[in-house]
């Protein structure tokens, strides 16, 4: 009776993970597809303040925001159209890590002015560039607290699995001998 029990509540935490991942990594497939495309888009466009260099990489915004804006759309795919869970979730945490690292780093050198990191679509918008930075600093909170958490749970569970399987083999072994 209680291993009936806890199969069906171990199940029941196995869906429910599921289910979290699985919006988890829709929420963060069109977040990162809404602002890919926003990079992209911008990227093409006339503006020449995109010609000047980035601080910190010293490559032009232009060129800094296309490949910024392909890798997020690059990424999305994978978290809107495969299962491949594991994967989506470490590109996102990676892809969120640079984002950290690289606001760190402009913090570091005294960079005080917001991230342009909507492109265009800020002003599309109407929003001011400050607060444009802080829902980008929101998304990725998101992404970052978001995707770790999730692979944390995940080795977690995977853990739980293995010891669980070795359990088995030794009770196993000792019931033989």
């Amino acid at each position: 009776m209680i291993g009936r029990l806890e199969e069906r509540y171990c199940a029941f935490r196995r869906a429910r993970c599921k289910f979290v991942m699985k919006w988890f990594l829709k929420l963060s497939g069109g977040a990162l597809a809404l602002t890919g495309l926003a990079k992209a888009l911008s990227a093409i466009g006339p503006a020449r303040a995109l010609d000047t260099a980035d601080p910190l990489i010293g490559m032009p915004f232009r060129q800094l925001l296309l490949l910024v804006g392909l890798a997020e759309l690059f990424i999305a795919f994978f978290c809107l159209f495969t299962d491949k869970r594991r994967l989506s979730l470490l590109a996102v945490a990676w892809i969120s890590t640079n984002f950290l690292v690289y606001r760190l780093g402009l913090w570091f050198i005294g960079w005080h002015r917001p991230c342009g990191c909507m492109g265009s679509l800020s002003d599309m918008l109407h929003l001011s560039p400050r607060a444009a930075d802080n829902i980008m600093k929101g998304v990725l909170a998101y992404l970052l607290i978001g995707s770790y958490l999730l692979l944390v749970l995940q080795w977690r569970a995977a853990r739980r699995a293995h010891v669980g399987v070795k359990q088995a083999e030794a009770l196993a072994e000792s019931l033989v001998a």
